[in-house]
């Protein structure tokens, strides 16, 4: 008796071809993008409304507090990439919700380094 075997080639749901492998990997970096965005907007604007914040993070004085606001904020990044990754890489997520809220935080990060909406905080 022969074995029958499906085709996928062209109709196949990508979640059912791909439903073994993990996703973890790839979730922790696109999360993990989003707390980065977040925090150099969080970032910038602490430095440009507190001078003590500014300061701290004036680490190279030609360019200012963004040396530190943009050291920090890859530091945040990076570090969060890594316990997301540790955590993670063996698990399948679902990618909507983590896409959703790592968007949000994209869009908050960049609405936090957008001057017009920092001088409203003054």
């Amino acid at each position: 008796m022969e074995r029958e075997t499906k085709s996928t080639a062209g109709t196949a749901n990508p979640d059912d071809v791909l439903g073994s492998l993990p996703n973890g990997l790839g979730a922790a970096a696109i999360l993990a993008t989003g707390i980065g965005s977040l925090a150099l907007g969080l970032f910038t604007t602490a430095g440009d409304l507190w001078p003590v914040v500014g300061t701290t993070f004036n680490i190279w004085r030609p360019s200012g507090p963004l040396s530190g606001v943009s050291t920090g904020a890859v530091g945040v990044w990076l570090l969060a990439w890594l316990l997301l990754a540790v955590r993670w890489r063996t698990r399948n997520l679902r990618l909507r919700r983590i896409n959703v809220v790592a968007y949000a935080m994209l869009a908050a990060g960049f609405l936090l380094t957008f001057p017009p909406f920092i001088w409203l905080l003054h």
